[in-house]
């Protein structure tokens, strides 16, 4: 098998104290590694001398997702303590007078797993009722609360954010952690993990990088916790990826597909704003406006017909986000670049630093 395509070959060395349990103290504050695959250089930065490497004929494209409060702490019917973590955001289902409900797939941890058809109780008059336990150990449950409360605000009010499962902090959550795993520019709701590259840009950054003519539009991808989820093929072209919804407006396929051909440079903030944009291309290059389910999986010998240069975190090894980085700029450059970000004291993984992959220079 090609070296390419083995999964033990997107492995690398970390040591546990950089793995970021804390965002930087301010977003634009955190350091910045620029590849530059043109010329096969590497430069250290601050994430704020992003602007140093945008044009004004450039185009910023984010994911303007934003993450629920999809972990919930209550009790079974017992009185037994529980933990559900929702893994999307819960779909309306038919409505009475006084009781609003809603489905959604979860994973729930308690001592003892919950029977089929048992209640799960919640404050504010929040149930949940398991429908289906299922092989794979996801659990499918409808909730139940006032017909007159708002979901997502109740959910707002009851949930905590949940983080991914490489922060681990004695004390839990922190109270910043509702406004950093953020980003500034989070509009629409349905994530359970933040599109982490976005998190480096203040409003102060974005009002900096407007000033200096550079134009922004926004796509949706509300990110699944499937994110978190292991590559376990030695032979990583039999992977499967999550489908997660996207939405790409129509203002903001006609943004690129005329910077593109003014032969302007698209500049992607994340590897969830890639995969979209990448999905929602014709076989003529051009991007069209979109609303649907994306599971486009990208790996090594995947050709971008859409971005140029990518916004990044660090990514784990072995995972399916690494792939999609070394497609971009190549296996070798991607694992050496890692190893001195590993060798410069770098922080990695969401709440930690970045990189500039720049394909076109």
């Amino acid at each position: 098998m090609d070296n390419e395509f083995l999964l033990s070959a997107y492995n690398y060395l970390l040591p546990e104290e950089q793995i970021a349990q804390h965002p930087a103290a301010r977003r634009e504050k955190s350091r910045l590694l620029e590849l530059n695959c043109v010329d096969n250089s590497r430069r250290h930065r601050l994430f704020e001398e992003i602007t140093d490497l945008l044009r004004p004929d450039d185009l910023l494209v984010v994911n303007n997702t934003k993450v629920f409060p999809a972990r919930l702490l209550g009790n079974k019917e017992t009185g037994g303590k529980v933990e559900m973590l929702l893994l999307h955001f819960p779909e309306p289902v038919v409505n009475d007078s006084t009781t609003a409900r809603a489905k959604a797939l979860s994973l729930i941890k308690s001592s003892k797993r919950p029977r089929q058809g048992s209640v799960l109780h919640f404050a504010n008059n929040l149930l949940a009722r398991i429908d289906k336990l299922r092989p794979d150990g996801k659990v499918e449950v409808t909730l139940e609360y006032p017909a007159d409360d708002n979901l997502e605000l109740l959910l707002e009010t009851l949930g905590q954010i949940p983080l991914p499962p490489y922060i681990r902090r004695p004390d839990g959550n922190s109270k910043d952690d509702p406004i950093r795993y953020q980003t500034t520019y989070a509009r629409h709701t349905g994530s359970v993990a933040a599109p982490t590259a976005g998190l480096h840009f203040s409003e102060d950054l974005l009002a900096k990088i407007t000033t200096l003519g550079i134009e922004q539009v926004s796509v949706t991808l509300h990110v699944g916790y499937g994110t978190f989820a292991p590559v376990r093929c030695d032979d990583i072209r039999k992977h499967e990826i999550h489908k997660e919804y996207v939405s790409v407006p129509p203002a903001t396929a006609a943004a690129i597909n005329r910077v593109k051909a003014a032969s302007g440079r698209i500049w992607s903030v994340g590897t969830t704003t890639a995969r979209t944009l990448e999905f929602a291309a014709d076989k003529n290059g051009r991007v069209q406006p979109i609303e649907g389910f994306c599971g486009l999986y990208i790996y090594p010998g995947y050709r971008f017909g859409i971005v140029d240069n990518l916004i990044t975190n660090f990514h784990l090894p072995q995972s399916s986000l690494l792939f999609l980085v070394s497609a971009l700029a190549g296996k070798q450059q991607i694992l050496e670049s890692y190893k001195e970000a590993v060798q410069e004291g770098y922080r990695f993984f969401s709440y930690g630093d970045a990189m500039a992959i720049i394909t076109r220079a």
